[in-house]
């Protein structure tokens, strides 16, 4: 069993910046690939980024160049870094967790999730 506690949401002007983290426990995050999505109101929950249990990652194109996600195994976080930030990103956004290789990008591949934590955006 793993859980996962998203932080770092909140509100912020367009093209501002905030850093997500995910942490978590229960047993060896190393062995974990972790992804971030998120859900907008009235639209479906989609993947914003995925990372690998050696550090190799993915993004969605609507994030590319903007947002970064980062792992530390020792502090057994993942982190999500966004920049540049649009109204468009405003979502729950969610950390996820499943056991083996790869950056899966569907939601179904991964077994654990967070409570997710509220963006908003302003123009």
């Amino acid at each position: 069993q793993v859980q996962l506690v998203e932080s770092g949401g909140g509100l912020v002007q367009a093209g501002g910046s905030l850093r997500l983290s995910c942490a978590a426990s229960g047993r060896t995050f190393s062995s974990y690939a972790m992804g971030w999505f998120r859900q907008a109101p009235g639209k479906e929950r989609e993947i914003v980024a995925a990372i690998s249990r050696t550090g190799g990652s993915t993004y969605a194109d609507s994030v590319k160049g903007r947002f970064t996600i980062s792992r530390d195994n020792a502090q057994n976080t993942v982190y999500l870094q966004m920049n540049s930030l649009k109204p468009e990103d405003t979502a729950v956004y969610y950390c996820a967790a499943v056991e083996g290789p790869g950056r899966p990008t569907r939601q179904t591949s991964y077994d654990y999730w967070g409570q997710g934590t509220q963006v908003t955006v302003s123009s």
